[in-house]
């Protein structure tokens, strides 16, 4: 149980400051009893506001179809957020919402977004060589070579210190492949091209883990179940 107060602020309802007033101004019950001292304790997840439960109670974790030109920032100053897709009332929110990982500005496909710190940790630690697929487009054919370098683990880019695990590539015509990966260095899959000479045009991910897009549109998003992160 928490504080009522703390509960509104951390899912972006009103400061602290400020829940008095909004327990005055909104109907907040729990068990059909308005609630009207800050301080009291209760679950988030029985509170109702207006009759309405709480916005994700247990916490945010989504996949969005992420559509090119987004970005996986916070800062507006490096262009169209990906944050702006959702409800303005979660960038209230303690802890605000986070990518786990990042997909370029140019990229689409799978991304995962939690406030749960705990799951974000989990899901990018290199430990765990968590899949990632992406499906790849290039300015000129490709030649089978590629797929023994990709799966070599010897792969090492510039300004690293430790080679590309092995890579599984598949090549599905000249210009066309799957990657899936198995970390998440930097820009990795556009780098591992280009040390070979290639320019990616296009990238998508397709997977992340056991997450895929199913029928999810370019832009639209869906709630996923919370694992366990202990």
């Amino acid at each position: 149980m928490e504080r009522i107060d703390k509960i509104l602020s951390n899912h972006g309802y009103c400061t602290r400051k400020f829940a008095k007033l909004f327990l005055k101004d909104f109907d907040v019950t729990v068990n059909g009893t308005r609630l009207l001292e800050p301080s009291d304790k209760v679950n988030s997840v029985d509170m109702l506001i207006n009759g309405e439960p709480l916005d994700h109670p247990e916490g945010i974790f989504i996949l969005l179809n992420k559509p090119k030109g987004y970005v996986c920032s916070h800062d507006i100053a490096d262009g169209r957020l990906v944050f702006e897709l959702f409800p303005d009332q979660w960038l209230s929110r303690n802890p605000v919402p986070s990518t786990i990982g990042r997909l370029d500005k140019d990229t689409t496909g799978v991304l995962l977004i939690t406030d749960n710190t705990k799951l974000i940790h989990m899901l990018i630690s290199p430990k765990r060589e968590i899949d990632k697929e992406y499906q790849v487009s290039v300015d000129k054919p490709l030649t089978d070579n590629l797929i023994k370098e990709f799966a070599s683990g010897s792969l090492m880019l510039e300004k690293e210190l430790k080679p590309c695990l092995p890579a599984t590539l598949t090549i599905t015509d000249a210009t066309h492949a799957t990657v899936v990966l198995h970390e998440g260095k930097y820009h990795q899959v556009k780098r591992m091209f280009s040390h070979f000479g290639y320019t990616v045009t296009e990238l998508h991910r397709s997977r992340f883990g056991e997450y895929t897009l199913g029928d999810l549109a370019e832009g639209e998003w869906i709630d996923l179940n919370m694992p366990e992160t202990a």
